[in-house]
């Protein structure tokens, strides 16, 4: 099983680039960084991860994922790089497209492009993104994307995103572009996935879902003529090695664990701590 590590980069962080070189060196395979470009002041949206649905505060100090991963390919050789998630609805597919390829190739092809549409209203409406209809934007976002990544000269012509031939450059070291993972569990995910996507990251997993999930991809991928194996299952957020095995032998490919704490004073103590825990 391939094990990285997420982290939520903030003002308080420290320099992300020292903790990414770190995190290669105790041998995890991937770095993941997650996304909220503002946090509205007043919502009426819940969270689901807390008891009473408030967004915790640090949700507001979330440093940027690209420019935060950007760095730390500069001090890093062969960890990946992923997003956990990016928020596909709030952002410009050709501006986005045009970063995810320089990181990308800069990087040497290290990129994964997790993705997901948001649970907070008021953020997406307020970023430009049509909430109720989240998804399907989305998935003319990652088609423009391909577009751009894959062609010299790209066009797109949907509901969401209009554009006439363009050439944008660096193209992505990876062929025929970095992978592509949907987040969520949403009813029409695994379709999604099949789709258009390389893999699906859930969260809040549970051997039994996962082992269901894989069964549904596999099924989906047979009836669109497409390799089951050729669509990976990220576990996010695993919390000890037993449970790793168990999300392992349920079908999954791939988990994240999660670091204890953000301080600058203990942040690569906590790494070094959940490497041996998680790694062995």
């Amino acid at each position: 099983m391939k094990v990285g590590v997420n982290v939520a980069v903030n003002s308080n962080t420290g320099d992300i680039g020292a903790f990414a070189k770190k995190a290669e060196d105790l041998g995890f395979e991937s770095l993941w960084m997650a996304e909220h470009p503002i946090i509205p002041v007043a919502t009426n949206s819940k969270y689901g991860g807390t008891p009473d649905g408030s967004i915790p505060p640090a949700m507001s100090d979330m440093a940027d994922p690209f420019i935060s991963l950007a760095i730390a390919s500069g001090t890093t050789s062969k960890i990946m790089l992923g997003t956990s998630i990016c928020l596909i609805p709030e952002h410009n597919p050709l501006v986005q497209a045009k970063q995810i390829a320089a990181l990308d190739f800069h990087s040497g092809g290290r990129f994964i492009f997790g993705i997901g549409t948001g649970w907070l209203r008021e953020e997406t409406e307020i970023m430009g993104g049509d909430f109720d209809h989240r998804w399907t934007q989305a998935k003319e976002a990652i088609e423009a994307m391909k577009e751009l990544w894959t062609k010299d000269e790209a066009e797109y012509h949907g509901h969401y995103y209009d554009f006439p031939p363009v050439r944008v450059f660096p193209k992505p070291i990876q062929r025929p572009h970095p992978p592509v993972f949907l987040g969520g569990a949403a009813t029409n995910v695994f379709k999604r996935v099949v789709n258009y996507g390389d893999g699906w990251m859930p969260v809040r997993a549970t051997p039994d879902s996962v082992r269901a999930g894989r069964a549904a991809l596999d099924e989906l991928a047979d009836a669109a003529g497409r390799d089951p194996n050729s669509i990976q299952i990220l576990i996010y957020g695993a919390s000890s090695r037993d449970e790793i095995k168990q999300m392992e032998d349920a079908g999954a490919n791939m988990a994240t664990v999660r670091l204890p704490s953000t301080d600058p004073d203990k942040v690569m103590d906590g790494l070094e701590k959940l490497a041996e825990e998680m790694l062995g």
